[in-house]
């Protein structure tokens, strides 16, 4: 096939390049286009499947069909062929624009593209960052042994007792600003604990050493950043009655609470194995951080002019993660917006950092991979595919295909390589001395 290519670039980021064929070639694609064209069609006095004269499917389809049909097949080569050939990564769609498209004249058009970019890795093997591990203080175990406590404690009424903090109430309020009620400022028995801070600034506080039966006009002011917009920054009062009041009681820190929570007879093996426990999981807090640090060194290390395409598309799979999340608690993106105080842009604006950092993290990733000839061979992808359908109790084979058909086969390939590609970084790490003493 004679085809001529002339690439041009546009800007840093996009590329054109204009390709032409001969008339000849979209002769012979035209007649590609009528075969084509006549498998998925019924016309009069031919069997389906069989290929009638040029002129009459000119008179069936339309002369202008078949010169589309046959500009599509050489618009699809041209680009697979170009991808191959000048040995280039689109990172967007290829936009095409015909300039010349007439029997017995050269096949004229562009492909217009934003191309992967250039890529200089720094260092990324021997990098050093110091593994910190938080101790754990007796505070802190005492803080989740009282947190045990909290869990098992029993709400008893306290009918005679003054609202503190901590305890569990239910009250009546009726909401007003400039003296008029608003939407969603009214409620009976509405049940709040005192200093969860589920209302708006102080105004569990205020209700601190009422008793039941008491009255009491709250004054609070709504934030600026309220999702309705037409209560942000207003003052408002709340008329309140406080209905009941329930005290917390918690249970005494002795053995035979210790034999209810756990498997041990006393407070001090408890407490012992508390401890293990918070430093086991202190030590793994402290790998995963050291090891996030190495990758972010490296990528701080690499040198890259990332398209802005590239930043743009991510934050919209970002965005449509959180919408499949919100779905499934129940929620529209829109609600979630409106509750945060976001329009669209501000929420592209929000995700933008991450954004740039997963695309960072990902080009250094390939890269690596690409340079130390890292791959994923069949027996890691079934091993993948296993853990899956482990996960959604499905067979693997069930989710090859399901993958297969939704052309996502690719992606769950291409995160395994990344994990892999990720533990070669950190394998590679420079050990301190206490680690490398361990291993001689």
């Amino acid at each position: 096939m004679t085809m001529k290519t002339t690439t041009k670039k546009i800007d840093n980021y996009e590329s054109e390049i204009t390709v032409e064929f001969e008339a000849a070639e979209l002769e012979k694609a035209k007649t590609r286009a009528c075969k084509q064209l006549s498998e998925h069609a019924n016309i009069p006095g031919f069997r389906k499947g069989k290929v009638p004269p040029a002129q009459i499917l000119e008179q069936h389809f339309g002369k202008g069909a078949i010169l589309e049909e046959a500009a599509e097949i050489l618009i699809q080569k041209a680009a697979t062929d170009i991808v191959k050939d000048l040995k280039i990564i689109p990172v967007t769609q290829m936009r095409r624009k015909i300039i010349t498209c007439e029997d017995g004249k050269d096949f004229v058009f562009t492909l217009t593209f934003t191309n992967y970019p250039e890529v200089k890795l720094g260092e990324y093997k021997g990098l050093k960052v110091e593994k910190v591990v938080e101790p754990v203080t007796d505070k802190a175990v005492d803080e989740y042994i009282e947190q045990m406590r909290q869990h098992h404690a029993n709400m008893v009424d306290a009918p005679d007792a003054a609202v503190a903090d901590g305890d569990f109430i239910t009250l009546d309020f009726v909401g007003t600003v400039d003296g008029e009620k608003f939407e969603g400022g009214e409620s009976k028995d509405y049940p709040l604990e005192i200093g969860s801070h589920r209302f708006i600034g102080d105004f569990e506080e205020q209700l601190i050493g009422l008793k039941v039966g008491d009255e009491k006009d709250v004054k609070v002011t709504f934030p600026e950043d309220y999702h309705a917009k037409d209560l942000a920054d207003k003052p408002a009062i709340f008329h309140c009655k406080i209905n009941s009041i329930k005290h917390k009681e918690l249970p005494p820190l002795d053995a035979e609470f210790v034999k209810k929570v756990s498997k041990f007879e006393t407070l001090d093996e408890f407490k012992a194995d508390i401890r293990k426990n918070m430093e086991d999981a202190a030590e793994r807090r402290a790998v995963e951080k050291q090891q996030q640090a190495v990758i972010e060194k490296a990528v701080e290390n690499m040198t890259v002019d990332v398209p802005p395409v590239m930043i743009d598309e991510r934050i919209s799979q970002l965005i449509q993660e959180l919408t499949t999340q919100l779905q499934s608690q129940g929620m529209k993106l829109e609600q979630y917006m409106s509750f945060s105080g976001l329009d669209m842009d501000a929420l592209r604006e929000q995700y933008k950092e991450a954004a740039k950092n997963g695309v960072l993290t990902d080009i250094l990733l390939d890269e690596v991979a690409n340079v130390e000839k890292i791959t994923v061979d069949n027996q890691e992808l079934n091993y993948e595919l296993a853990v899956m359908a482990q996960m959604y109790r499905t067979t693997p084979k069930q989710i090859y295909k399901i993958l297969s058909e939704n052309k996502q086969l690719g992606i769950v390939a291409n995160n395994v390589l990344h994990r892999k590609v990720m533990r070669f970084i950190v394998d590679n790490m420079a050990k301190d001395d206490a680690e490398t003493k361990k291993d001689e």
